[in-house]
């Protein structure tokens, strides 16, 4: 168990707040993630996985005012619950140094947290997702890892998509071995961008869409491509999938063209939710999102990438309407960052992430962390948030619990070796 400077009483009655059940722990001294307790929901369920590229910095999207040591460790990125700074950067710490991309434009005024229990808090930004929390749709964790160590973005996200122990150790992606893993008919997936993300390659057939740019072609032009692929089963299959992808798109009035600046991740989750609503549609959809390796000038470029997390959530609830009840998403990154600011006014690669579960289909309204403290002597390596959830119980807990899907699936197919 972690050493969080709570009283005997009071660490009980926080812990007393997250159900126990069977997941994969961490190693010695860690607590295994609880079960989620999914809604149960008759009906056609929905998932939707939304992968932050980067690594958000999950002490700044779930915030741990109520952490004694909090002030003191995030320095000038700690906040009040009404959104002003807690504390001035360190002395000598260049925050006004160039960044390495430009910052994003922030609120012209911080935001109020919102305060979800004595402990955390969510950033001033996700105000939907704070909505979704106090209506009992949406469930917040923290100190989240994989079996990862090290702190490489390409690593780290290989083994996040392909749930293996180690890089590169599996070919396919846990979430397309889960779409033939249930014991039951397969789910149909689709990934929101212009290549299928390593979570869902593999041997189960998923489709991909991403709104093009450019002119659309000529209408023969698919006949002619179909004529060329009429020989080759394989290609004559992927075709007609690619064109039944199309037809939906169409008939969901869902017309080409660039996004409107800021919304990106919004605009591919309203349009994934016009595929999910579709009654032969998809079930399953993957979303990603870049530009979280947040190094410098964090706050304002945070602010505007929550903001657009945010959006994107309630953009799913509107789009899916009544099937909204029946949808889970879950919203993960690779890792986490460093505690404390790197003077330049960002901060570095990490360990301990945080999560969030939203969804009609979710029994919400609860933060599930082992907290370990942010004191010196309660962090990984003496720089980082340790990790005391593993993140494949996540997976796990969601496939179970939402998908349906057997214990037996899921530790010797899905996760093998968990």
């Amino acid at each position: 168990m972690s050493d969080f400077p709570l009283s005997a009483p009071g660490r009980r009655a926080f812990l007393s707040r997250v159900r126990c059940g069977a997941s994969l722990a961490l190693g010695a001294g860690a607590l295994a993630l609880p079960g989620l307790a999914l809604a149960d929901r008759a009906g056609d369920r929905r998932f939707v996985l939304i992968i932050l590229r980067g690594a958000l910095d999950g002490l700044h999207a779930l915030i741990p005012h109520g952490d004694p040591a909090y002030a003191g460790a995030r320095r000038e990125l700690a906040f009040s619950l009404t959104g002003e700074p807690l504390t001035g950067p360190a002395p000598g710490a260049a925050v006004g140094a160039p960044a390495t991309a430009p910052a994003a434009p922030g609120p012209a005024a911080p935001r109020p947290l919102h305060r979800l229990d004595d402990l955390f808090a969510l950033h001033g930004e996700l105000s939907f997702l704070a909505t979704l929390h106090a209506r009992g749709e949406a469930i917040a964790l923290h100190a989240l890892a994989g079996p990862y160590r090290e702190r490489s973005h390409f690593d780290a996200q290989n083994i996040l998509e392909t749930g293996a122990l180690t890089a590169y150790a599996l070919r396919d992606g846990w979430l397309n071995r889960a779409l033939s893993g249930r014991g039951g008919p397969a789910l149909s997936a689709l990934a929101l961008s212009q290549a299928v993300p390593t979570v869902l390659q593999g041997a189960a057939a998923v489709a991909s869409y991403a709104p093009s740019r450019l002119p659309a072609p000529p209408e023969d032009t698919f006949a002619r491509i179909a004529r060329l692929y009429q020989g080759d089963e394989q290609l004559r299959a992927l075709w007609s999938q690619a064109l039944g992808a199309r037809g939906m798109a169409q008939e969901a009035g869902m017309a080409s063209g660039a996004a409107r600046p800021g919304s990106q991740l919004a605009d591919t989750a309203a349009t994934a939710a016009r595929f999910l609503a579709q009654p032969q549609g998809p079930r399953i959809a993957v979303l990603e999102s870049d530009g979280w390796d947040t190094h410098a000038q964090q706050t304002g470029r945070l602010g505007g990438l929550l903001r657009q997390l945010d959006r994107a959530l309630e953009s799913l609830a509107l789009g899916l309407g009544a099937d909204w009840s029946q949808t889970a998403v879950l919203v993960v990154t690779e890792f986490g960052r460093t505690v404390s600011p790197n003077g330049t006014g960002g901060t570095d690669h990490g360990t301990g992430a945080a999560a969030f579960l939203a969804g009609g289909a979710v029994a919400g309204g609860r933060v599930l962390a082992d907290w370990p403290g942010l004191a010196p002597a309660q962090l990984h390596q003496g720089r980082d948030l340790r990790p005391t959830l593993d993140l494949r119980a996540l997976f796990k807990g969601v496939l179970h619990d939402h998908l349906q899907i057997s214990s037996r699936e899921l530790d010797q197919v899905i996760f093998p070796g968990s």
